[in-house]
């Protein structure tokens, strides 16, 4: 038995029937080929699974496809836009937020996450933020100094666009 969902990711449009138990981080991996999204613990744990379900940062192994029938998805690969890295992406590359890279997408969506919602956090928000995601490389020294360079770079982005607006 198969169910059909529709769903939207990266702002593309797409239908499939999928089995009723297939976790949406497979779907997105195995189905859609987007592997920027990784399997870590498979039990929500350590973060690596990290993607916006409908603007909010959700871990993809905790949620089956079916679940996401109707909503708008965006994965590591839908963040960055006109071949230019986004800023948490950049962030990550000049602070050198990481060493092996597997924890990083969901790092990087995570932190997404709490820059929309607040967009100058103090290190002690970024590092509460970043609790739900394990990384055994860095120390997370690094991670929260690149979550500070985006942060700032998009703050002075936007300052820059709201004075050519005046």
């Amino acid at each position: 038995m198969s169910v059909k969902i529709h769903v939207k990711v990266n702002g593309v449009s797409y239908a499939h029937d999928v089995e009723p138990r297939l976790l949406l981080v497979h779907y997105l991996r195995d189905v859609l080929r987007l592997t920027g999204t990784h399997v870590g613990c498979d039990t929500s744990s350590c973060g690596a699974c990290t993607i916006h379900f409908d603007g909010r940062a959700t871990k993809s192994c905790t949620m089956l496809a079916v679940q996401a029938d109707g909503g708008e998805i965006t994965t590591i690969e839908g963040l960055a836009g006109n071949n230019e890295l986004h800023p948490l992406q950049e962030g990550f590359k000049e602070c050198h937020g990481l060493q092996c890279g597997f924890c990083t997408p969901g790092m990087i969506m995570t932190s997404a996450d709490l820059l929309q919602h607040n967009p100058q956090p103090t290190e002690e928000a970024i590092r509460v933020a970043l609790e739900g995601n394990l990384c055994r490389c860095t120390g997370y020294h690094n991670i929260v100094k690149a979550v500070q360079f985006a942060a700032d770079k998009m703050t002075t982005t936007q300052n820059v666009k709201e004075e050519a607006t005046v």
